[in-house]
C-alpha cells in the first residue's frame, strides 16, 4: 500500500555554488558513500543535486522534514544500477512508526534541474497525512 509520496526539484546551479563555497555542505548533507558516488560521475553537481532532491522527496513521503537528519536518508546506486534508499537513525525510526517498509525512488536531471519522486510503501491502514 502507498503510505506517502514526495517530489522535489532543485536547480543544479544552486548545488554547484554551495559545493564550491564549502566542503561542509557535502559533509552535512551527504554520507561518505554518496559523496564518493557523486564525485565519480561526469557531472558531480548534477548527481549531488539529484540526491538532494531525493532526500527532500523522501522526507515528504514520510510526512516529515529535514529534522530527521540529512544523513539518515542515504541515496546510493543499487546492484541493478538504479537508486536505492537506505534509512538509518531518525528516518528509519519514523518509517517504522508509520508502517513504511520500503521506499522507491526515481531521479532525473537535465542541464538545469534535478528532480526526484519518492514513494513510501507499507502496511498501515492510514496513509501519511490522513488522520484516523
Amino acid at each position: 500500500m502507498v503510505m506517502g509520496i514526495g517530489i522535489d526539484i532543485i536547480e543544479i546551479e544552486r548545488v554547484e555554488k554551495a559545493l564550491a563555497r564549502t566542503a561542509r555542505f557535502q559533509q552535512r548533507l551527504f554520507t561518505s558513500k554518496e559523496i564518493s558516488e557523486c564525485l565519480s560521475k561526469p557531472v558531480p553537481a548534477a548527481s549531488f543535486a539529484a540526491r538532494f532532491a531525493a532526500k527532500e522527496a523522501v522526507f515528504k513521503a514520510l510526512g516529515s522534514g529535514c529534522e530527521l537528519g540529512w544523513s539518515s536518508v542515504e541515496v546510493v546506486s543499487g546492484s541493478a544500477g538504479g537508486p536505492e534508499i537506505h534509512l538509518t537513525g531518525q528516518a528509519a525510526q519514523k518509517a517504522v512508526e508509520i508502517g513504511v517498509q520500503e521506499i522507491k525512488v526515481s531521479l532525473t536531471h537535465s542541464r538545469q534541474y534535478a528532480a526526484a519522486v519518492a514513494i513510501a510503501m507499507g502496511i498501515s491502514q492510514s496513509p501519511v497525512g490522513v488522520g484516523g
